[in-house]
């Protein structure tokens, strides 16, 4: 009975392992290609791949992620790389249904001038 007993313990665990797991969240949009992003122990400044949205368009684009993305929203991240110290990545909401510089696209914000 013990080692049922056990056996049961580790598959329970092994199954439940990957469901908690701690995803980034939204700590702040600064601007419509730059977000901020945390975990448990630590904060990520992040440049959105590709996105240069004209200076007009600014402050609807921010509101427009903001308002998709609220603050503590849980995303994933998919990084292409980095520049000054800034990591270059797609930013997916946790379901993968929603990309923001996909949403700016769609409003005509920016165009997509780089591959997927």
């Amino acid at each position: 009975m013990k080692k049922l007993s056990k056996f049961l313990i580790i598959v329970f665990l092994i199954i439940l392992n990957p469901v908690i797991v701690n995803s980034a969240e939204i700590l702040q949009i600064k601007s419509s290609n730059t977000i901020l992003v945390g975990d448990q122990n630590r904060n990520l400044t992040i440049g959105l791949f590709c996105v240069d949205v004209n200076e007009k368009d600014e402050l609807e684009a921010t509101n427009l992620l903001k308002s998709e993305f609220p603050r503590g929203s849980k995303v994933k991240i998919k990084p292409f790389g980095s520049k000054e110290n800034v990591l270059l990545a797609k930013v997916f909401n946790i379901k993968g249904t929603k990309e923001m510089t996909e949403l700016l696209v769609a409003k005509d914000f920016t165009s997509k001038i780089c591959p997927s």
